[in-house]
């Protein structure tokens, strides 16, 4: 989604003083493997190789930012976020309750571009966030989400740093928790169940759904996708210190999957998987957690 407007960042911002705002998990830092070679992954992505990384402490939220949250950055500082100077965001058509439009996205008939579709409105006019202000927030931009992080003192982590959190201090797993999807037969993530995309969708679920991982992140595979600082590119060095991503691009890298994946068409819930979108689109199944140096 293209809106040829300026992106307008609020001047307002709420420093930490003395240390990292509450509740924020810190990661010590080190050399990680980072990347993946799955059987089933997408090396056209640039998964891979696995490559060593190192990455200095930080600290990481452990949970998306909540309706709730972004609401109280909304009202002190007034921020209108793209999709609503745009007049539109993407929704998963399922879930469309008006103002559809013709906007679609190729190779995805199950997206339809929603007038009225904002943070507020999710689905579109009519809907309402009453019931879900711990669920994340989406249909926010990239350039939405680094408005946020600005005004709470912290910033977007870096592709690096969200996968080295991502993993829980667990080395070449597949997933946060381990190598198996459903450990038991249990559950562990946000994606879809039965048939894309004609079963029935949940949607978002509350951030704190499942157990953590092992360095108590919340839902870093499915639920919604996450922007991250980077611009998007594939190709790596052997070892890197502290990599932030190409100096330039068009679009930013999101990792995590969302409540939208499936095996049949999408399995990037792995933690090695990634993809991007430009930093102005803004859909019904993106949102964001945010990262400050320790």
């Amino acid at each position: 989604m293209s809106s040829g407007i300026s992106p307008v960042i609020s001047p307002v911002r709420r420093a930490a003083p003395g240390g990292p705002p509450r509740g924020m998990v810190r990661i010590p830092g080190g050399t990680f493997l980072m990347g993946g070679d799955d059987p089933d992954g997408r090396p056209e992505d640039g998964e891979g190789p696995v490559r060593e990384v190192r990455v200095d402490p930080f600290w990481i939220d452990p949970t998306c930012v909540t309706n709730a949250q972004f609401a109280t950055f909304v009202k002190e500082t007034g921020y209108v976020t793209e999709a609503e100077r745009i007049g539109w965001s993407f929704v998963f058509r399922q879930f469309a309750t008006a103002g559809v439009m013709e906007a679609t996205v190729p190779g995805a008939p199950w997206w339809a571009g929603v007038e009225g579709a904002t943070w507020r409105t999710p689905e579109g006019p009519g809907s309402t966030i009453g019931d879900r202000q711990n669920h994340p927030v989406v249909h926010v931009s990239w350039h939405d989400a680094t408005a946020y992080a600005e005004w709470a003192g912290k910033r977007l982590p870096t592709e690096a740093e969200w996968e080295m959190a991502a993993r829980g201090g667990l080395e070449r797993k597949r997933y946060p928790w381990g190598d198996e999807l459903a450990p038991k037969g249990r559950q562990r993530c946000n994606i879809w169940q039965g048939h894309f995309p004609t079963a029935p969708s949940k949607g978002t679920m509350p951030v704190k759904s499942f157990q953590p991982n092992g360095y108590g992140l919340y839902n870093v595979s499915g639920n919604v996708w996450e922007w991250t600082a980077d611009w998007w590119g594939v190709e790596w060095e052997p070892f890197a210190d502290n990599p932030a991503g190409p100096s330039e691009g068009t679009a930013k890298v999101i990792r995590g999957g969302s409540y939208m994946c499936h095996d049949s068409y999408c399995n990037r819930y792995r933690v090695a998987a990634r993809t991007a979108n430009t930093p102005d689109s803004s859909t019904g199944h993106t949102g964001f957690r945010c990262a400050a140096l320790v």
